[in-house]
């Protein structure tokens, strides 16, 4: 299965943490992230697992949902969840996402999160550390995909989720290392005469060609 940006996010059946669900149902109306680790009971594991435990209220606040992914066993990430918690300084009682047991690597292998240089004890392969964003329409907005030997850093996670969100409500475009309350750029298929009349504040930079393709405003309000 090759699922690129736009696509409708297949709806898996899921064994999780939480019982057996369905991805949209999980998610319904709420914009959604599937993030995918090699195994549990391993150290970069838990320190992403734990982050995104602590960022759960950032998380609430954008109107998302998470599901975490493995190819262990349900029982495997019940245990397990205990050290994340107190790995995270977490006082819940209840583990705040569900975590999906791919034991048979179903979705592991319809979505290509297979990394070939990480196996279990068996010679099984791993997962890799994917990240896919889905939208409120179950449209696959983003995906990412890291080596299992770097873990992922979910600040720029959210701050692609503000990105995305921005970007849906006005016509603008995020420029290179930007972070929420910065200026944003004006998108390339705004005409003059809408950009005057939806965004009164404009920069625009002077470069050598002399197109004023590069137009700053700040965030509407």
């Amino acid at each position: 299965m090759s699922i690129k940006l736009g696509d409708t996010f297949p709806n898996f059946a899921v064994k999780t943490t939480y019982g057996d669900l369905k991805l949209h149902d999980w998610f319904q109306d709420s914009w959604g992230i599937l993030f995918s680790h090699p195994a549990d009971f391993t150290p970069v594991c838990t320190t992403e697992l734990a982050r995104v435990v602590q960022l759960k209220n950032e998380f609430a606040k954008r109107n998302c949902k998470v599901i975490a992914l493995s190819c262990d066993s349900v029982e495997s990430h019940l245990k397990w969840t205990t050290d994340i918690r107190a790995y995270a300084h977490s006082d819940d009682r209840e583990f705040p996402y569900p975590i999906i047991a791919d034991e048979d690597r179903e979705i592991a292998v319809d979505l290509q999160m297979i990394d070939p240089d990480e196996k279990n004890a068996d010679g099984l392969p791993l997962t890799a550390r994917a990240v896919f964003i889905i939208d409120p329409k179950k449209k696959m907005r983003l995906s990412l995909l890291y080596p299992a030997t770097t873990g992922r850093n979910f600040d720029e996670i959210l701050r692609v989720l503000d990105s995305l969100q921005l970007c849906d409500k006005y016509k603008v475009a995020t420029p290179a290392d930007w972070q929420k309350g910065d200026e944003v750029m004006v998108q390339p298929s705004v005409s003059p005469e809408e950009c005057k009349a939806s965004f009164p504040c404009i920069t625009i930079v002077a470069l050598p060609s002399g197109e004023n393709y590069v137009r700053k405003t700040a965030i509407p309000e």
